[in-house]
């Protein structure tokens, strides 16, 4: 059971998680031992409430093909058991991303005074440039 928040869990029936080889380096412990955790969740057959599903479709992850799964592989550790942890905790990470409610932006422009100030230290700036030109003097 994968507790999501105080009200939303998942059980363990809706994810599908299957012990894989990992992949790169790693001696013949990664040709022999199945540590890697692969992870798949399906958002429409799950139990979320419907708020949820809504949100974790719309979402533009890469984690989450076109038919609602979500597909999460864990392989940083040479534990199976926290590689599990991971996948677990990565699933519910998203998840709990889609409750957070974005402030609206609202635009703001700059103030008279910032603008003045602005232009000011770059007149200024523009001078002190000048004055590293050559010194025209007479030879003597």
């Amino acid at each position: 059971m994968l507790e999501i928040s105080n009200t939303v869990t998942i059980p363990d029936s809706e994810m599908e998680i299957t012990a894989i080889r990992s992949q790169g380096a790693g001696g013949q412990n990664v040709n022999k031992v199945s540590t890697a955790i692969h992870l798949r969740f399906d958002i429409n057959a799950s139990s979320l409430p419907d708020f949820y599903k809504e949100r974790l479709l719309e979402l533009n992850d890469h984690r989450i093909t076109k038919d609602g799964i979500i597909n999460i592989k864990s392989q940083e550790s040479r534990s199976q058991e926290e590689n599990k942890e991971a996948a677990l905790e990565r699933l519910k990470e998203l998840i709990k991303s889609v409750t957070v409610v974005q402030k609206k932006r609202r635009p703001t422009k700059p103030t008279k005074n910032s603008q003045k100030r602005r232009m000011d230290s770059k007149t200024k700036h523009g001078n002190i440039k000048k004055m590293r030109g050559k010194v025209n003097g007479r030879e003597g």
